[in-house]
């Protein structure tokens, strides 16, 4: 009797340990990746003073910049980047509306990002280059694309991870602006 009691529990271990791991992938199912909690969220903008893309006539981009310019999102992109591509009309259509946009080129050659924007279009008040990638590393950036709003003292409101998509911006992006500056 004992030993068929041992048995019982050798087959039912098993049964248990798959219980617990389809509980575990289901909670796992119902998670946002792309909410990702950033501790620079209400903070000031890390310093950063970035090179131009060569050829434009900007003077690149820095913490400065962000500061006393109204409401401002900042988009870190690179040519190279499939997801980038992907929400590059919903930036130029924001751009338009009078959302000022200000990119850091994340690790991209500079004849690149320049056909680039030749090609897609420049909805950027003001460019960046982040060669080595200190300065996303710095914002906390995971992968491009990465946008963040920044308020009118230069403190970051908002990450968004990933590609901006419509829902997005109507859902959280604007509502967020409009609320920033009032």
């Amino acid at each position: 009797m004992k030993l068929l009691r041992r048995y019982q529990l050798v087959f039912l271990l098993p049964v248990i340990a798959f219980a617990i791991l389809a509980a575990a992938f289901g909670v796992g199912l119902y998670l946002r990746p792309d909410v990702i909690p950033s501790p620079l969220i209400d903070q000031e903008t890390p310093a950063f003073a970035l090179k131009p893309i060569p050829g434009r006539d900007d003077a690149g981009l820095s913490a400065a910049d962000l500061k006393g310019q109204g409401v401002t999102l900042v988009n870190v992109f690179a040519s190279w980047c499939v997801p980038c591509r992907a929400e590059h009309p919903l930036l130029m259509q924001l751009a338009k509306q009078g959302v000022r946009i200000v990119g850091i080129n994340y690790k991209d050659k500079p004849e690149d990002v320049t056909a680039w924007l030749a090609e897609l279009g420049n909805p950027f008040a003001k460019i960046g280059r982040d060669d080595t990638g200190r300065t996303a590393i710095d914002w906390g950036v995971y992968g491009v694309p990465e946008s963040f709003l920044v308020d009118n003292e230069g403190r970051i409101r908002h990450k968004h991870v990933g590609p901006l998509m419509d829902h997005d911006i109507q859902t959280t992006i604007l509502p967020m602006m409009r609320k920033l500056q009032k």
